[in-house]
Formats: structure tokens, C-alpha cells, sequence
């Protein structure tokens, strides 16, 4: 029997709005194993959905994204971070307004939080956007798992993306 290469899986977290959207987009891309969505960046035990949309947990919805880094690398997860939200909006994304609604990359590693720093440079020099880049790059925290309600939200509706 022929022995099979084994699968490279890596976690990479990002929050960029509503996790609905960010989690079908990062869902389409080849070499994601899966992904769940959740609250992550906040100081409150145990979140929940109403408790993380107060603002006051200090929480972001988020999105863990596992995934084969010999089909797909982390600069692939952040090419489709950046070109699925407005980073240039503080705590805002469309009408959700709310510190947990913020354009946020929890890296898990160094080798992650350079490349993100550095994707986030270069994007900066180029001119993208007309407004600075206000993406916050801080260390992976708890990651605590939205509702069963959650994951998966626009699948299971049968649609592909949110509409802003």
C-alpha cells in the first residue's frame, strides 16, 4: 500500500465584519479544511451572541480557518482577508457598526504575524484604498465558537455572500 503525504493543516483567525460572509468567503477557496465561526480579541468568559453584539465584550466575530498549507498558504488566507472587507473603517463594516465588527488578523505564529504586517505594508503603499488601513495584527486569543445557529449561516440558506 502506498503511503499518503500527509496533510500540512494550519489555523489562521480573522475578523472582518460579520462572520457570516467572512466565513463563506474563506469556505470557497481550495485547501480549506474547514472553518467555524466565532468571538475572539475580548476579555468576557464564555461569550455569547447577544453578549459579543452589546460591545462590551471586547470581542470581534471571528472566523478560525483550518487549512492545508500545501495546497493553499497563509498569504492566500490573507488575499482573501483583505479583498472581502473595507479595512479602512473603524469598527464598521456596511451597517454593522461596533468595536466587534472590526477589521482584526489574530496570527498564531511569528511567521504569521510578519507575513500580515507585511501584507498589510504593502497594500498601504499601493494605494488601494484612498483611507489608511486601520486593521489591527494582535496575537491569537481564546477562541470561543458562536451558536450551532452560526456556522455556516449562508450555506445553509443556500447563498454565497452577504449583501452590503
Amino acid at each position: 500500500m502506498k503511503k499518503r503525504p500527509r496533510q500540512k493543516t494550519k489555523k489562521a483567525t480573522f475578523g472582518a465584519g460579520c462572520f457570516w460572509g467572512v466565513e463563506a468567503a474563506f469556505r470557497q477557496i481550495k485547501g480549506v479544511k474547514s472553518t467555524r465561526v466565532g468571538y475572539c480579541g475580548g476579555w468576557f468568559d464564555s461569550p455569547t451572541y447577544d453578549d459579543v453584539c452589546s460591545d462590551k465584550t471586547g470581542h470581534a466575530e471571528a472566523v478560525e480557518v483550518t487549512f492545508d498549507s500545501k495546497i493553499v498558504s497563509y498569504i492566500d488566507m490573507l488575499d482573501v482577508f483583505w479583498n472581502n472587507h473595507n479595512p479602512t473603517t473603524m469598527n464598521r463594516q456596511g451597517w454593522d457598526i461596533g468595536s466587534q465588527y472590526r477589521s482584526v488578523i489574530f496570527f498564531h505564529t511569528t511567521e504569521q504575524k510578519k507575513a500580515a504586517e507585511a501584507s498589510m505594508e504593502k497594500l498601504e503603499k499601493a494605494g488601494k484604498w484612498k483611507n489608511k488601513i486601520v486593521t489591527q495584527i494582535v496575537e491569537a486569543m481564546p477562541f470561543h465558537e458562536a451558536e450551532n445557529y452560526h456556522q455556516q449561516y449562508l450555506e445553509k440558506r443556500g447563498l454565497s455572500t452577504c449583501h452590503m
